[in-house]
C-alpha cells in the first residue's frame, strides 16, 4: 500500500510562536489572567492568519464545506480566533484550573455506563474544539484514571510546557510514536485497569493506512488505526467532542459508538469503511453545531492517494500503522 503523502501537510508546518514564545505565553497566563490573555489573542489571531497563507486557505476551503458559501475574511477571522482562544485555554486545562469555565456536559451516562463493565473504555474524538476540556471528567470521578495518547514530537515547545505544568498528567500520557506492537500494548494495559484511553481520529500520520469518507460532502481522508485498535482491543468506544462556545463556555458531548468488525477480511474490510464513515458523519453533524471549532488547518480534503480498494485494506489487518493521529 503506497503511503500517504497528505499528513506531511500538518506535519511540516511551523509551530507557532516558538519556545520562547510559548513560555511567554505560559508567564502571561498566570500573572495577570485569562482576560488580559484573550486580550493579546485577538492580536496574536490577527497576526497568524495575515502570516500563514496555506492555513488561511485552508480555513476557508473548511469554511465554505461547513457554511454552505463563501466565507468572509471576518468569519476566517473568527475560525483563526476559535483556534488561538482554545490554545490559550489549554494552559488553565492542562493546569487543573477548571474553575475558569462554565462546562456544559451532555451524555456523561454513555461513559459511566461503560466503565462500571471494568474493561475501561476508549475515548475517541477529533481535532474539532478543544479535547483537553474532556479532563473537566477528573472533577467528577477522581478514581478515573484517564490516559492520553499523544504525539509528543509534534508541537514539542507545547508538549513542554504543559508537561511542566502539570508532571501527573505528563506522567498519563501514552506517546504514539510508539511502534504499533508496543502502543496496543500499552493501551491494553491501561485499559485493564479500567482506564479511559483517549485519543483523536480524524487525522492521518505517515504509513497509517486511510479510509476515505464523505465529510461535509467531499471526499476524505480518515485513518482506519483507531478503529482497528479499538476492535482489537475488543473495549467500549465513546466519541467526546469538547466543543468552545465563547467567553468562558465549553461543551462536552459523549455517544456511544458501536462498532464490531468480523474476522472475515472482505466483510472486514467493508465493515471498517461502513465505521469510518459512521464517525464522519457524527464528526460532521457537530462541525456544523460550532464551525468554528475546527482545528485541522491543513487541506483536509486532500484524497489523491486514498482508497477503499479491499486489496488494500485486507493489509491494514493486523497491522494498524504507527498508532491513531493526535
Amino acid at each position: 500500500m503506497t503511503e500517504p503523502e497528505a499528513p506531511k501537510q500538518w506535519q511540516k508546518r511551523p509551530e507557532a510562536g516558538g519556545r520562547f514564545a510559548i513560555w511567554l505565553w505560559r508567564t502571561l497566563a498566570f500573572k495577570v489572567g485569562r482576560p488580559v490573555v484573550r486580550f493579546i489573542t485577538f492580536f496574536a489571531a490577527l497576526y497568524f492568519m495575515i502570516r500563514r497563507g496555506p492555513e488561511r486557505a485552508a480555513s476557508r476551503a473548511y469554511l465554505r464545506r461547513v457554511l454552505g458559501r463563501r466565507a468572509s475574511i471576518i468569519e476566517v477571522f473568527r475560525h483563526f480566533l476559535s483556534f488561538s482562544t482554545v490554545t490559550a485555554d489549554r494552559v488553565f486545562l492542562m493546569a487543573d484550573r477548571f474553575s475558569r469555565f462554565d462546562v456544559k456536559i451532555f451524555g456523561l451516562e454513555q461513559l459511566d455506563a461503560d466503565l462500571k463493565g471494568g474493561r475501561g473504555t476508549l475515548l475517541l474524538g477529533a481535532h474539532l474544539g478543544s479535547f483537553d476540556a474532556l479532563r473537566v471528567l477528573s472533577l467528577r470521578n477522581p478514581n478515573v484514571q484517564i490516559r492520553i495518547l499523544l504525539d509528543q514530537g509534534q508541537g514539542a515547545g507545547l508538549t513542554t510546557m504543559l508537561n511542566a505544568l502539570n508532571p501527573k498528567l505528563a506522567a498519563m500520557i501514552i506517546d504514539a510514536r510508539r511502534p504499533g506492537p508496543e502502543l496496543v500494548l500499552a493501551m491494553q494495559s491501561a485499559l485493564e485497569q479500567n482506564a479511559v484511553v483517549s485519543t483523536l481520529a480524524d487525522r492521518l500520520r505517515p504509513g497509517n493506512p486511510a479510509i476515505v469518507a464523505d465529510f461535509l460532502g467531499d471526499r476524505a481522508p480518515f485513518p482506519a488505526s483507531p478503529w482497528l485498535f479499538a476492535a482489537a482491543l475488543r473495549v467500549p468506544v465513546v466519541l467526546a467532542f469538547g466543543l468552545y462556545r465563547g467567553g468562558n463556555r465549553y461543551e462536552l458531548h459523549f455517544e456511544r459508538f458501536q462498532l464490531e468488525l468480523p474476522r472475515d477480511r472482505q466483510k472486514r474490510n467493508a465493515a471498517l469503511v461502513e465505521v469510518v464513515q459512521r464517525f464522519a458523519d457524527r464528526l460532521a453533524h457537530f462541525a456544523r453545531m460550532a464551525p468554528y471549532n475546527w482545528f485541522n488547518l491543513y487541506d483536509f480534503w486532500d484524497v489523491p492517494f486514498a482508497t477503499n480498494d479491499p486489496a488494500e485494506r485486507a493489509a491494514a489487518d493486523g497491522h494498524a500503522g504507527p498508532g491513531p493521529g493526535a
